[in-house]
């Protein structure tokens, strides 16, 4: 079984770095897929140009990404040098992570079923997709039904719970603050059966 995850694993709570940590081990041993998400995409704005994308990054849950990895103490987010005595504290904490988090995918398809972090263009074929529209959605993603028949799973937007539509599967249940971590499965013989943390 190949279990693909769909991102947004810093920037949501306390514990990034344990959850990095986590991640790196299941994927390096071949078990999982990681893909890339905004706020991995946020993250790695943060460490190219701090002064230039670090306030939006810091304003997105990323003061705790910070402080998961044991960096604080950032006074002014407008100042240019707290933000690079940051970013330099962060790589330095970061370590090889850093390496790993440039290298994510940022989508993975098996036959007719794609899976990215937040859409896609319904117009484009998946392996043509700008990763902007990966990472954040495209504004016809949820209007129109691909006309390739490839169906599109995907989180960054919060849903109740696993939404099946117009193909496309909405898996995000907001498990750092709702405490419901959701999947689904799907079976070599196209079945699918949602699981979802209590």
């Amino acid at each position: 079984m190949t279990i693909v995850t769909v991102g947004d694993y810093v920037d949501r709570g306390e514990q990034s770095r344990e959850t990095l940590d986590r991640l790196q081990s299941e994927a390096k041993s071949g078990r999982m897929i990681c893909l890339s998400g905004n706020h991995e995409a946020m993250l790695l704005d943060f460490v190219d140009r701090p002064e230039e994308h670090g306030a939006r990054w810091l304003r997105n849950g990323g003061l705790q990404t910070l402080a998961s990895f044991g960096v604080g103490g950032i006074s002014d987010i407008s100042s240019g040098t707290d933000l690079v005595t940051a970013r330099d504290r962060f790589v330095n904490a970061l370590g090889g992570t850093v390496d790993w988090l440039k290298e994510l995918p940022d989508r993975f398809q098996s036959g007719n079923v794609a899976v990215v972090h937040a859409g896609a263009d319904p117009d484009v074929p998946i392996a043509m997709q700008q990763t902007r529209h990966l990472h954040w959605g495209h504004r016809k993603f949820q209007a129109r039904t691909r006309a390739d028949g490839t169906w599109i799973i995907h989180g960054h937007t919060i849903v109740p719970e696993v939404e099946a539509y117009r193909g496309k599967i909405g898996v995000d249940t907001g498990a750092y603050a709702t405490g419901h971590l959701s999947a689904v499965v799907i079976a070599p013989d196209g079945s699918t059966q949602v699981v979802q943390t209590p």
